[in-house]
């Protein structure tokens, strides 16, 4: 893989995040974003715990999805401060996944203000909560809905690698989903990495980017772009997500919602062998068009 660092401001105007980032398709940390908001300070895991701590809420473990799971399949349920307690006793590999921890304290809402200055097209009834334990993992994938991402971390460090959607078959991307093929897990550390350059060649075509976030950064993920996220703390995050200006990314979006996830899964229920193994094949045949 080649990957290069994401690039850092503290503070950036409407414009040149709009012709440089935003226009370009470009990821970009913003460091001072979140300083002004109450949230940076304000939000905490014993705040949360008070505050919705008989929640409960689906977990996920570690596990790669194999060839024959539904997208989003929940591993384990908790109330959420029972799952802080996990977390905060040491490493634990669960995380919460789109947990929309407003619908249950709306007041949250006003600890933080959207950036309607850097993008239009925010869908202000789904701000969402990601958090994990130290040590979970979010395998590479891409959101399926193709909006861009506004990622703010409030504990905890994050380690993230990043593609442009077109690395696509380089990653060996699954047919009709999100997910690739290939398990990133500590992909930064030479003797515990799972990535498999012999399995996986065009890996090694890859461009991406590499970044480790801490407390109030906010990363800009353009619509469409792969990540792979690693807990290197306990820690949570925000997620604010803006729908694509062009007609033709919001009908990709429907497309991947309720076209392609659909059948997808309606064909692992129904032929789980031969789907797999046309996709396997497709993947190769992807991939090995990118080696040529």
């Amino acid at each position: 893989m080649n990957l290069k660092p994401v690039d850092i401001v503290e503070n950036i105007s409407p414009e040149q995040f709009k012709s440089e980032y935003y226009l370009t398709q470009k990821p970009l940390v913003i460091k001072g974003l979140s300083k002004q908001w109450p949230a940076y300070n304000k939000w905490n895991w014993l705040f949360f715990k008070d505050l919705v701590g008989d929640q409960k809420v689906a977990l996920y473990n570690n596990v790669k999805s194999d060839a024959y799971t539904p997208i989003n399949t929940a591993d384990d349920y908790k109330t959420f401060g029972e799952y802080i307690d996990m977390i905060s006793a040491g490493p634990a590999g669960w995380r919460i996944f789109l947990f929309n921890i407003f619908d249950h304290a709306p007041q949250l809402i006003e600890d933080f203000t959207w950036p309607d200055e850097l993008m239009k097209g925010f869908v202000k009834r789904y701000p969402m909560l990601f958090t994990g334990g130290e040590g979970s993992i979010t395998h590479m994938h891409f959101d399926i809905d193709l909006s861009h991402i506004l990622h703010t971390q409030f504990s905890g460090r994050k380690r993230v690698l990043l593609f442009p959607f077109e690395e696509q078959h380089k990653l060996y991307r699954k047919p009709f989903e999100v997910l690739s093929m290939v398990d990133f897990s500590n992909y930064y550390d030479a003797e515990k990495s799972k990535v498999d350059y012999d399995k996986f060649p065009a890996l090694r075509k890859a461009n991406g980017y590499d970044i480790v976030l801490e407390h109030g950064d906010t990363l800009f993920m353009p619509a469409g772009y792969w990540h792979h996220m690693e807990y290197l703390d306990s820690g949570f995050a925000m997620s604010l997500r803006a729908m694509q200006n062009s007609v033709g990314g919001k009908l990709n979006g429907v497309w991947n919602l309720f076209g392609m996830r659909n059948i997808d899964t309606l064909l692992k229920k129904t032929a789980p062998k031969p789907w797999y193994n046309w996709k396997q094949k497709k993947i190769f045949e992807a991939a090995q068009r990118e080696l040529v």
